[in-house]
């Protein structure tokens, strides 16, 4: 029994970020923010109210989104690797810089979004990884996710009150255990996997004044997320994934307008309400964004990603869009923060 307790808390002590289904380059920028500003394709995930914000309809064919932590160049000059999401692959690069934390992410979105509608297909692979001190065990979570989003929004009252939700079908492979570096380290392994049906139900509030002050509330996982199905789909494994319990994140956003081509945006956001309120620090749960467009072509961003430091920048055309992040994210526990920075890039092609 003391053995049991032992692991369990050993586990729950594990020195990982707050975990989120997507963040995008963005939000990324904006110090985590998003529920209140969001107004592109990404509300499917994100807030599915902003979906009330689209202007006209277009379909995003091609939107590659590749993150990592910034130690990745200097890990790889140690020990070359080739696989950036492989937990076998990565591991003897880690072991020659224990207690290191590894971070790589990608990300495929294509979809088609009008007003107060969208669906889209979403592909995410994610690997976060820290060999300890003594170099025999990899705390590890890999993720492997595709899903289906199909998106509505009601309009009321003008817009000033869009209600939206979100039906998502999960199918997710997932490592997420310590492994023993000198056991096997397969992915086909380790694995669980299993398919989900959830819901994210999203609410933005506008007043009809001056810079539109907009309060934003999403419940993400309404009822909770469990992948009890699907066995078989793409892994033969008997053991599922971990549950996603619901919570809410809400958010406050202003929309100053400086001239005919320049307007800002300022967002403040308070993200896993249910989950902070266990926690003991409640920074890693707040977020601050602040986003300069000069005529829809340039955008810079910055922000505070709890207490770490954000920015990011965006060139934008009719069609394309490239999109550039740099952003510290807390990777401690709850009681002891470490900043990992990581950058991010994602390039869009729309018609």
């Amino acid at each position: 029994m003391a053995l049991i307790t032992t692991l369990v808390f050993a586990h729950a002590a594990q020195a990982r970020e707050v975990s989120r289904f997507y963040m995008g380059a963005r939000a990324a920028g904006m110090g985590g923010a998003s529920i209140a500003v969001v107004n592109d394709e990404t509300a499917l995930i994100i807030n599915p109210a902003g979906l009330g914000k689209l202007r006209d309809y277009y379909g995003t064919i091609l939107d590659p989104e590749i993150e990592g932590s910034d130690n990745m160049f200097e890990l790889y000059r140690k020990k070359s690797f080739s696989g950036l999401f492989d937990p076998e692959k990565v591991s003897p690069s880690l072991q020659e810089s224990l207690t290191t934390p590894y971070h790589a992410r990608a990300t495929l979105f294509p979809s088609f979004v009008a007003k107060n509608f969208g669906i889209g297909i979403l592909g995410r692979y994610s690997l976060d990884a820290r060999v300890d001190d003594t170099g025999t065990e990899m705390d590890t979570l890999y993720q492997d996710d595709l899903a289906v989003l199909l998106g509505f929004n009601l309009r009321l009252w003008g817009g000033r009150i869009k209600l939206g939700a979100t039906g998502k079908f999960i199918s997710r492979i997932e490592v997420d255990k310590v492994l023993s570096t000198t056991g096997d380290m397969s992915i086909n392994t380790n694995a669980s996997e299993g398919a989900a049906v959830g819901a994210d139900v999203g609410l933005s509030l506008t007043a009809p004044w001056a810079w539109l002050p907009t309060i934003s509330v999403v419940a993400r996982d309404v009822g909770g997320t469990d992948f009890g199905a699907g066995a078989g789909l793409r892994k033969s494994t008997a053991t599922r994934p971990n549950r996603i319990e619901q919570d809410i994140d809400v958010g406050l956003a202003l929309f100053p307008i400086h001239s005919n081509n320049t307007r800002s945006a300022f967002t403040l956001e308070y993200q896993k309400l249910n989950e902070a309120a266990r926690a003991t620090s409640k920074t890693r749960y707040m977020h601050f964004g602040y986003e300069y467009n000069y005529g829809d072509i340039l955008f810079l961003r910055a922000g505070m990603n709890g207490q770490y430091w954000t920015t990011g920048v965006e060139i934008a055309s009719e069609n394309t869009q490239v999109q550039l992040a740099y952003y510290g994210v807390d990777v401690g526990t709850d009681t002891k923060p470490e900043e990992q920075r990581r950058w991010l890039m994602k390039f869009v092609f729309r018609y």
